[in-house]
């Protein structure tokens, strides 16, 4: 499967590339989303400057329009927190779901390290997975009730995931997560196929 991995100056696309190619799948990283079976929204990096480049690169609008049809589209860490609004880190995402990121509120930040996964509420992408270890790496999050699948808990409820018809992300690194974060990959793409 095609996967469309949006180029806007984000880091970490070759570690998702290559996570997604040991899935099985045929990754690009292009300034052109509108057409794949599957468009990814990776990335590390700050808000702000990852909300300009979306929409000067014209991806925003073009992540807008597959969510809009129905087409699969998944964010991963900085990935999932443009789904929303506002960012205390600054700058607009693309207000797919609603809620708004904002700075952790905890005795450690960043929220580094292997955190277990508790399943919120049903979900194709994370299926089998509660209770799983997994990768994480920020120093914002999503606060919402809107498409919660999973949190962990970090100084409080963290939301590790999010998942609503066309539209998943995760707050971790399944690129970084090992055996489990690989399910996750093959669960996108059998997600994605079925879309």
């Amino acid at each position: 499967m095609k996967v469309a991995v949006a180029d806007y100056g984000a880091g970490n696309l070759r570690s998702v590339c290559s996570a997604f190619e040991r899935a099985g799948a045929e990754p690009v990283v292009t300034g052109d989303v509108a057409n794949a079976p599957l468009a990814v929204i990776a990335g590390v990096g700050n808000a702000a400057s990852a909300a300009v480049e979306l929409e000067r690169r014209g991806l925003a609008d073009q992540l807008r329009e597959r969510v809009a049809a129905g087409r699969p589209v998944f964010g991963i860490c900085l990935g999932m927190q443009l789904f929303f609004g506002e960012s205390e880190e600054g700058g607009s995402g693309l207000g797919l779901l609603e809620g708004e990121v904002v700075r952790l509120r905890a005795r450690e930040v960043p929220h580094m390290g292997w955190n277990t996964l508790e399943l919120a509420a049903p979900s194709d992408v994370l299926s089998g997975l509660d209770g799983a270890d997994l990768y994480f790496a920020h120093s914002y999050a999503a606060r919402t009730e809107d498409a919660v699948v999973a949190v962990a808990q970090h100084d409080g409820r963290v939301v590790a995931a999010v998942e609503r018809g066309a539209l998943a992300g995760v707050q971790f690194h399944p690129e970084r997560s090992g055996g489990a974060g690989a399910r996750i990959l093959q669960n996108v793409l059998r997600w994605s196929s079925a879309a």
